[in-house]
Formats: structure tokens, C-alpha cells, sequence
């Protein structure tokens, strides 16, 4: 590692194919190859703004792997920890292209693949310790249980750090066993965590409760310092135990790909909090990054640097 650790994350990263045109993803003839994986993508976001980030992952010896390895050397993503395994594949996933800002299908070709046999083994206390913080999604710990095991590990080893923590349920329902395996587990993660970034519907699943208010409660009281609703057109809600309030949604006149918005998202808000900002100001910058992701292909296409952020942010004031 090159550089001071910021941000640590950990996950399944893989080769995406677009779709070049509408349609069925089965009478697409022609895809264009990107990157893909949600806490990948929150990595990638914050490393463009400026904070050393380091990614826990498992690639096989093949393209792919090699794919993925180069896009984290040009995002400069620190890969000292993610180790080539022989054994298994890489990843990849299928997107459909779609028109009217619907969401696209995804076809995901992951079962057995490298990044699923993460486990306790690829912890390495020295270089966690290293971060000041974990930021987490639902989707590594679905993939399997020893990967699921090595979430757990990261984010205890990081509590008792006193070091801080974000969860994005990000909920994958396929991979679990069951709706309450799922939610058990997740709400699990989340009392361990700091900051808890849920989306409406993911919250009703979680929770069983329907109003942001609800949701946030429910987490505030499981342990959370802070709770973010995200709400889609309508912005979002967020709750501490001393504020709460809505923030507006930044208006995007063309949506072309909604794939992606939660993690630029959670690129905001996290980015804003370890700089100091307050949560409002927070999710308001969730709330500009999400809309910049929903306006381009890709799922970290999308994501600013910083010059082009703080442009953003001087035209607001």
C-alpha cells in the first residue's frame, strides 16, 4: 500500500456486460464490457474524490480477474489484498439496456465463483487496522457463508477499533435461504455499524416497518449513530438521535440507468461524513451523486472526481 488507508471495503467484483440496445438480453447481439459489484463502486467513488481506499476481494487466474485488477490499478484502488485464485472464476453479469428510466434486468453468472470463497482467511488484522473506516454492503455476506463470516469479522474487528462503520443493506433476496436469514443477518450488520443507509422497500423487508421514521427508529435503537432513508424521486429521510429531516431529491431530467444510484449514494453520504460535514449536508451530497449515477451507462460511469464535485457543490451555496 502506497498511501494512507481511508476507506476499507470488501466484495465481489466483476466483469459487466451492457446491452447496446433495448430488448430481451437473450436477442442482444452486441454488449459493451464495464465493471460492476456495489461496494466496488462506492470504492471507486471515493477514491475519485480523494481518499486512499482499500478492497478485500478474490479474482480467478483469468481475464476477468486481470480486468478487474487493472480497473482497480486505474481507479487506484489499493489491491495489495485482493488475491488471483486458480481454483475458481471470475464473475460476470448480463444488463439489459432499457429506455424511460426503467430498471434494467441483470443476469448474474456468479455461483462458485472466487470472490464467494472469501473468508476469515483473507483478514489481515495490520492492514484493517490501517483504515479509519469500513463501509459494508448486504451483498458480499450473500454470497456465502464464509464470505458472510469475514463481514462479521471486519466489522467487529473495526467496532472495538473504535474506528466507524456504513451499511448499505443493498438486498440481493435470490441468495439467501430465506427473507428472515436475510433480514436476521443484515440487521445484524447494521447494529454493528454507524451509519445505516436502507431504501424504503429495503426497510419494509428488514424491518417490517413502512415510514422512514420507523425504519430509523428501529436502527437508531439496534445501535446506529445515524440512519438514511433513501426514498428514490422523493430524496431521502435521516434520523440521529438529536435531528431528523427530509432533503430533497436532486431533479435529473433523463434517467438512463438507475443501476448504481443507491451505491453513488452512499458515496456521498460517506464521503461528506469523514470530511466532518453534518448528516444534512451529507445527504444532500448522497442525493447529488445518486442523480449523477442514474444519468449515464455504467454503474460507476457516473461517479465525479473531485474538481467536478466541488464545482457542483460552489453552484448550491
Amino acid at each position: 500500500m502506497s498511501f494512507p488507508l481511508d476507506v476499507l471495503t470488501y466484495g465481489e467484483a466483476m466483469a459487466l456486460f451492457v446491452a447496446d440496445e433495448p430488448g430481451p438480453l437473450a436477442t442482444v447481439d452486441h454488449f459493451t464490457k464495464r465493471i460492476a459489484g456495489a461496494d466496488l463502486n462506492v470504492a471507486i467513488g471515493l477514491s475519485r474524490l480523494g481518499f486512499g481506499v482499500g478492497y478485500i476481494s478474490r479474482v480467478g487466474a483469468d481475464a476477468f480477474g486481470r480486468y478487474v485488477l487493472d480497473t482497480l490499478t486505474s481507479e487506484r484502488i489499493d489491491a495489495s489484498h485482493v488475491s488471483v485464485d486458480s481454483r475458481y472464476p471470475t464473475g460476470f453479469q448480463l444488463k439489459s439496456k432499457e429506455t424511460g428510466g426503467r430498471d434494467p434486468s441483470v443476469e448474474y453468472f456468479r455461483k462458485g465463483s472466487a470472490a464467494s470463497h472469501l473468508s476469515v482467511d483473507d483478514y489481515d488484522q495490520a492492514y484493517v487496522s490501517a483504515a479509519r473506516h469500513l463501509h459494508l454492503t448486504g451483498v458480499a455476506p450473500a454470497i456465502s457463508g464464509s464470505s458472510r463470516d469475514l463481514a462479521f469479522r471486519l466489522a467487529e474487528s473495526m467496532r472495538a477499533a473504535g474506528k466507524t462503520i456504513s451499511f448499505d443493506p443493498n438486498l440481493r433476496p435470490t441468495l439467501w435461504p430465506s427473507r428472515e436469514a436475510m433480514a436476521a443477518t443484515l440487521n445484524a450488520l447494521a447494529a454493528l455499524s454507524d451509519w445505516v443507509l436502507p431504501g424504503l422497500g429495503e426497510g419494509l423487508a428488514l424491518t417490517g416497518y413502512d415510514t422512514p421514521e420507523d425504519i430509523a427508529r428501529f436502527y437508531l435503537d439496534a445501535g446506529a449513530r445515524g440512519v438514511v432513508v433513501k426514498l428514490g424521486a422523493q430524496g431521502a429521510y435521516f434520523q440521529t438521535a438529536d435531528e431528523s429531516g427530509y432533503v430533497a431529491a436532486q431533479p435529473v431530467e433523463h434517467v438512463v440507468d438507475t443501476v448504481g444510484a443507491g451505491d453513488g449514494f452512499a458515496v456521498g453520504v460517506v464521503s461528506a461524513l469523514l470530511e466532518g460535514r453534518d448528516l444534512r449536508t451529507a445527504v444532500a451530497r448522497g442525493n447529488r451523486i445518486g442523480a449523477l449515477a442514474i444519468q449515464v451507462i455504467g454503474d460507476s460511469e457516473g461517479l465525479p472526481g473531485r474538481a467536478e464535485l466541488d464545482r457542483m457543490e460552489a453552484m448550491t451555496v
